[in-house]
């Protein structure tokens, strides 16, 4: 729990009594601009002088009972509400992980006593199994019925099926006994708009007809899924994988993962994808997978009672996403362990696993393509690649993570835009608009007016006697009697110059509506616009390849394994590596999406060449910075997310960070047993801190425990509702035993079995590095600041955040003195042209007249802090 509010916006929650969501997802978002505020100056008096620099730090025990596992064991009868989490607070995952602990020894103890004890603890083991089969079950489905749903409405706005309303284009010709092999798309039963409105199939008037339907359906679905996702749930906007990463990292976002949310982000993906919006299913996707498994683990305690224990079932909620998204098992549990997961144990991979295969099968039963296969862009690639190919490939990767870098800054500028000006407050017109100018360019461009997953299947799909596409329009003759893939390489013809043009429109096109499409109010996700820039792309690079090695087959680059009409080059697997790059460019995935993209291509040969590919995107990537798109959207709306990917340099200590600070109040802390329920109370009332630490006395401030803020309230009501005796001035003891009061004193106030006799604890010359590390792999809240046993302070994760943002900000670099020479340090220059001033060995950036004390007082504490 945070020492001061969470946010310092609208959301926050005075009381512990009104659990509510936010009422639309832009007071969730809000103030994503927003600077925090660093005026944290150190406090010196509380600081022992004789303090030694010890860099050694402890974790204390401060009382006779060993965890706080314990707690409720104490209780006659459990204190209702405590142990729970109110809106936009963070868990307490050591604590989740005791009281996990407590409840499994307490059902082996029990279950010898009968046989109904053990059916519970037989059921209670196999629970894990049977939410995550559960969750797998309903991915699967839902995830079919949004596939052939999305195709459906996507054809729409072309025209429709006369003899079955119920079938899309590519099924309606199916069961036509008329359509020819070159035009298996046009059958009788399939009617377009123009033919159903003016009676003409062809000329200037059907063109415009079909123009017209096309946007008029565009605009339809978009205005009616942004108007569901404002009415019925704006947490079902947005892709929902940055909020699953902080979910799974311990914070509540009340109603995110509830069942409105999985209702209206189902129904309005479908609309969404089917507008032709440059967005993708396969994110939100992953949100829909969370949404089933969070309403699952409602139906079995072990889960409903525990917070931490309810993120296992959420990292395998989120890889069973994964694995109908892309038809990839592995993948999506690699995904979950790589790009989402906060705690990941051995088990949960397991049932992460389990949940992705049920999933898949589920998916693979419905069949939503037709084909036989779990996405519609499958392919299957035999012919070899040769080492010089690597060179173009590199290439590619190159372009991915350049394109990464530019998506990021762009998307996040013209995000935070959105925030900060009058703009933001119309989402119902932003996606109008967009949606607007996204069909009226997409429409004349055949390779813009496809659904993006069928533009990637075109790209992706090699050419053959069996393709139509002017992609594939080469000038010799295809000789029917090889193999498909054993088609040799042919000049191109004009169709194929053709369809190049428009691939270079189609990718300036993809660019641009991406970076303005990701984050508007609608299920939006990033997986297939980076996927399609990325094809598109490498499709380009790969006819380059091809025709170069025709034209040129004697250079000796190609003379040794290139020969006259052989089939070299397969322009298809460069869209498939420049899809990888693209994509890994942007979210700065490897190992996952190299295991993704094969389980997509199904052979083990292409491997080398998305490994280089990834790798160099990644490496390109990082070179402008490390943040991926999700965690970069992590820290534009103020999440309380701590990156285990981002490593800390600093030197600060400490004392440097925890609070209070110097011109703030003193420490607020409940003594052992001299305060009474008015003093308590008045404490609560006076402050926005979510927890007190208890020590034994005003003179001693030694260390007895630490009391949660809505712990204490929810205490004192239960007591004044079921205790007699129990009033203002009754004296309140967190001690082992009461301490001898008068005859006339009203009845005390036991507390101690809410108190944690264990928090977590470092010394005030603990580096923050280790600070750092510790809260990040045990997920603590909070942790107290003590000198020699003496409370100096607090830490808690907001207070961590700010201070990464503020060395960020006002401190470059922020190195080890005492370990590198000044000359180490080039001169950094200010907007001015003017260099900045130098502390010893740090560089110190241009601040604001009111931050220039703060910065001068870190300086110096580097300086003191030297052996």
């Amino acid at each position: 729990m945070e020492s001061e509010q969470l946010f310092q916006r609208s959301y926050y929650r005075n009381s512990y009594n009104s659990i509510t969501s936010a009422s639309s997802d832009e007071e969730l978002l809000d103030g994503a601009g927003g600077m925090m505020d660093f005026h944290t100056l150190e406090d010196d008096n509380l600081l022992d002088g004789d303090a030694s620099m010890g860099t050694h730090y402890t974790m204390t025990n401060g009382g006779a009972i060993n965890s706080s596992t314990h707690l409720l064991d104490l209780l006659d009868e459990p204190i209702p509400g405590v142990g729970t989490y109110d809106d936009f607070h963070t868990i307490d995952w050591v604590r989740e992980k005791c009281k996990d602990r407590e409840r499994h020894r307490r059902i082996n103890s029990k279950r010898k006593e009968s046989a109904w004890e053990l059916t519970k603890s037989l059921y209670d083991a196999w629970s894990g199994w049977l939410v995550v089969t559960l969750t797998g079950l309903a991915s699967g489905a839902l995830a079919g019925l949004i596939d052939i749903a999305a195709d459906w409405m996507a054809d729409l706005k072309e025209g429709i099926c006369m003899g079955a309303f119920w079938y899309n284009h590519e099924q309606c010709c199916w069961r036509s006994t008329e359509s020819t092999f070159e035009e298996r798309d046009k059958c009788p039963q399939w009617q377009t708009w123009a033919d159903l409105i003016i009676g003409q199939a062809e000329g200037p008037g059907s063109y415009i007809m079909n123009y017209i339907m096309y946007i008029f359906w565009a605009l339809s679905f978009a205005f009616l899924a942004v108007s569901l996702v404002k009415v019925f749930a704006p947490y079902a906007c947005g892709s929902g994988i940055p909020e699953i990463k902080t979910i799974l990292s311990g914070f509540i976002i009340r109603g995110y993962l509830g069942k409105w949310t999985l209702m209206i982000k189902t129904v309005t993906l479908v609309l969404a994808v089917a507008s032709g919006l440059s967005l993708g299913k396969e994110g939100p996707l992953v949100h829909v997978a969370c949404c089933c498994g969070n309403i699952f683990s409602y139906l079995f305690p072990k889960y409903s009672t525990n917070e931490a224990k309810k993120r296992e079932v959420l990292s395998a909620a989120s890889a069973a996403g994964v694995s109908v998204a892309f038809g990839a098992p592995i993948g999506g549990v690699l995904f979950s362990l790589e790009e989402v997961s906060y705690y990941f144990p051995l088990k949960t991979l397991w049932r992460s696993f389990f949940a992705a295969l049920v999933a898949a099968f589920i998916l693979r039963s419905i069949n939503p393509f037709g084909n036989s296969r779990l996405v519609l862009f499958y392919v299957e690639y035999h012919t070899p690649w040769y080492l010089f190919e690597l060179i173009p490939f590199i290439l590619l990767g190159v372009f991915g993570g350049l394109w990464g870098a530019f998506f990021i800054r762009a998307n996040i500028a013209w995000c935070r835009r959105r925030k900060t000006t009058r703009f933001g407050k119309y989402p119902v017109l932003e996606v109008i608009v967009v949606a607007a100018i996204t069909a009226v360019i997409a429409f004349p461009n055949p390779y813009t007016r496809f659904n993006t997953s069928q533009l990637i299947k075109e790209l992706f799909t090699d050419c053959g006697p069996l393709e139509s596409s002017t992609l594939c329009d080469y000038k010799n003759a295809m000789n029917a009697t090889k193999t498909v893939d054993a088609t040799p390489d042919s000049p191109a013809g004009a169709g194929v110059y053709a369809a190049m043009w428009q691939l270079c429109l189609a990718l300036v096109f993809k660019i641009i509506m991406t970076v303005f499409t990701f984050g508007i109010k609608v299920p939006s996700g990033l997986f297939i616009p980076s996927m399609a820039i990325g094809a598109i792309a490498g499709r380009i690079v790969g006819i380059a390849v091809e025709q170069l090695a025709y034209y040129h087959h004697d250079w000796f680059i190609f003379k040794a394994w290139c020969e006259v009409g052989a089939d070299c080059i397969t322009p298809g697997l460069y869209a498939m590596v420049g899809a990888a790059a693209c994509l890994g460019g942007v979210t700065r995935m490897t190992v996952s999406l190299v295991v993704i993209v094969f389980e997509l291509t199904g052979g083990l040969e292409y491997i080398v060449p998305l490994m280089a590919a990834v790798m160099t995107s990644k490496w390109v990537g990082d070179a402008f910075g490390r943040e991926g798109i999700y965690e970069a959207h992590i820290r534009l709306n103020g999440y309380p997310f701590l990156d285990a990917k981002e490593e800390f340099t600093h030197t600060t200590l400490a004392r440097d960070v925890m609070r209070p600070r110097r011109n703030d109040p003193p420490l607020a802390v409940l003594t052992q047993d001299n305060m009474t329920v008015d003093d308590i109370e008045s404490l609560i009332n006076d402050t926005s801190y979510n927890g007190f630490p208890v020590i034994m006395s005003k003179e001693s401030q030694r260390l007895v425990g630490f009391a949660l803020r809505r712990d204490l309230t929810l205490a004192i009501e239960n007591a004044r509702k079921k205790q007699e005796g129990i009033v203002g001035s009754s004296r309140v003891c967190f001690a082992q035993h009461t301490p001898s009061l008068p005859a006339e004193s009203p009845r005390p106030l036991k507390l101690r079995s809410i108190l944690d006799m264990s928090p977590f604890t470092v010394t005030d010359h603990t580096p923050m590095e280790i600070v750092v590390d510790i809260f990040r792999k045990l997920g603590l809240r909070q942790c107290l600041v003590t000198h020699n046993g003496t409370v100096l302070g607090i830490i808690t994760k907001k207070n961590i955040l700010e201070h990464l943002e503020h060395l960020k900000q006002h401190v470059e670099p922020l190195a080890p003195p005492w370990h590198y020479h000044k000359k180490r340090y080039p001169t950094s220059y200010g907007p001015d042209g003017k260099s900045r001033s130098r502390v010893d060995n740090v560089q110190l950036n241009t601040v604001y007249e009111e931050d220039q004390e703060e910065t001068e007082e870190e300086a110096f504490l580097l300086k003191n802090s030297m052996p």
